[in-house]
């Protein structure tokens, strides 16, 4: 046993200290996640998960195709990535473990998805606070900011789409306000912290309605779920968003 520790202590800390150049920090639910860290789909937490076999340590999202381009062009820069998307998270299971998935990893950059789980549970009861939520979401970035001042938010807008299990259901008009809501709340944020912001929802609502393949499932399958087409577009927005100051 103790050796089977000290192997996974030295993997694993190759895959953190192989590189010492920028550390980039994806996190967020189910969309971020892909798998990663050989998790099979389940919402696992961190600490249970795989962190040494770089076969899957990226899981299969939009953010594998981040850190593959980042890392296959600009080889020189050494860049960091790590995924701590969990699914089913919401901005509260965010918070919950914001010091040991985000501030011990000491990133530079922060890139966050999270939204569209917390207006899923919200049609439950019929009621979402955005006052609250958008309270919640500024104390995890201040907490954040407070730790490295110089770090890099990325916040990223929530989306949905009324296909697959949503088409037709009768509260979609309801999630689709309250999903804008969320988005209008992070395009706030952004502005206010400075933040480089990735509409992800205006993104998917100009493929729906130029290329509705599918009824729309061509890019998101399920209404909230892209398709690994809808996740190319999406690495494709966030590394426009980015090459500034990432690279070109």
């Amino acid at each position: 046993m103790k050796k089977l520790l000290l192997l996974l202590f030295i993997a694993f800390g190759v895959t953190l200290s192989h590189a010492n150049g920028i550390r980039i920090l994806f996190i967020g639910d189910s969309i971020t996640d892909g798998g990663w860290g050989r998790s099979g789909g389940d919402m696992r937490s961190s600490q249970e998960r795989n962190l040494w076999d770089l076969n899957h340590i990226y899981g299969h999202s939009y953010m594998f195709l981040c850190a593959a381009y980042y890392q296959s062009a600009f080889p020189e820069k050494e860049l960091q990535f790590y995924n701590r998307g969990i699914s089913g998270n919401t901005l509260n299971d965010l918070s919950t473990r914001w010091e040991e998935d985000a501030i011990a990893l000491h990133p530079d950059v922060i890139s966050i998805l999270v939204g569209t789980n917390d207006v899923d549970a919200s049609l439950a009861n019929d009621s979402f606070d955005s006052q609250v939520w958008e309270k919640e979401y500024r104390a995890l970035l201040d907490k954040t900011i407070q730790h490295n001042p110089n770090v890099k938010l990325v916040l990223c807008t929530p989306f949905t789409a009324e296909t697959g299990r949503l088409k037709g259901s009768s509260n979609y008009r309801i999630r689709e306000s309250r999903i804008q809501t969320c988005a209008d709340i992070i395009e706030r944020l952004a502005n206010d912290y400075r933040a480089i912001l990735v509409t992800y929802h205006t993104l998917f609502n100009h493929l729906l309605k130029e290329y509705p393949i599918q009824e729309g499932q061509y890019w998101i399958w399920d209404g909230i779920h892209p398709t690994p087409a809808g996740h190319q577009r999406m690495a494709d927005l966030w590394i426009e968003n980015t090459k500034e100051f990432l690279g070109h």
